[in-house]
């Protein structure tokens, strides 16, 4: 580096949406060790059916016997937000849906909300609560039908931008 050049540092909001991101991908992963590892020691899982597991150990325990006892749907995610209100603690938003194994499409009676708070230990952003909530909308299916529009949106720019890195990787060889 030379005198003067500044090295670029993540924001806080860039690594607290990395944070969420790892989640997401040990989940698609199916992997409860990778996604424990983002927890706080006392951060805590709200699940989709209401579910509470407190802890690293507790996550990494009921997630690996989800893993082994159902086939999971991996993640399509937007954030929504995220919020800094504290040099130490975020809040980020997101929606979130599945395409059911041996499908290609969301299933829209499993979209949902996620929250993630985030606090920063040692210099490190952690997971110290993490919710999912169905995205029922009661009384209002025009809700229900934006959200999985907007869903398959992203699923589809996904697909496209995994498919361009294949090719090109491929080509590169």
């Amino acid at each position: 580096m030379t005198e003067g050049e500044q090295v670029a540092h993540p924001t806080d909001e860039e690594q607290v949406r990395r944070l969420y991101e790892e989640l997401v991908e040990g989940w698609n992963a199916r992997d409860a060790s990778r996604m424990a590892l983002l927890f706080a020691d006392d951060g805590s899982v709200v699940g989709f059916d209401g579910s509470q597991m407190d802890g690293p150990s507790q996550i990494e325990k009921v997630l690996g016997g989800i893993f082994v006892d159902h086939q999971t749907a991996p993640y399509t995610s937007i954030v929504r937000d995220v919020r800094v209100p504290d040099a130490d603690v975020a809040v980020l938003r997101a929606v979130v849906g599945m395409v059911p194994p041996g499908q290609d499409d969301i299933d829209p009676s499993v979209n949902a909300v996620q929250t993630l708070v985030a606090v920063r230990r040692e210099g490190r952003w952690r997971v110290e609560l993490f919710q999912t909530t169905p995205a029922a909308f009661h009384g209002r299916p025009e809700e229900s039908a934006r959200l999985t529009q907007e869903l398959r949106r992203a699923l589809r720019a996904y697909r496209s931008s995994s498919s361009s890195e294949s090719s090109a990787s491929n080509s590169s060889e």
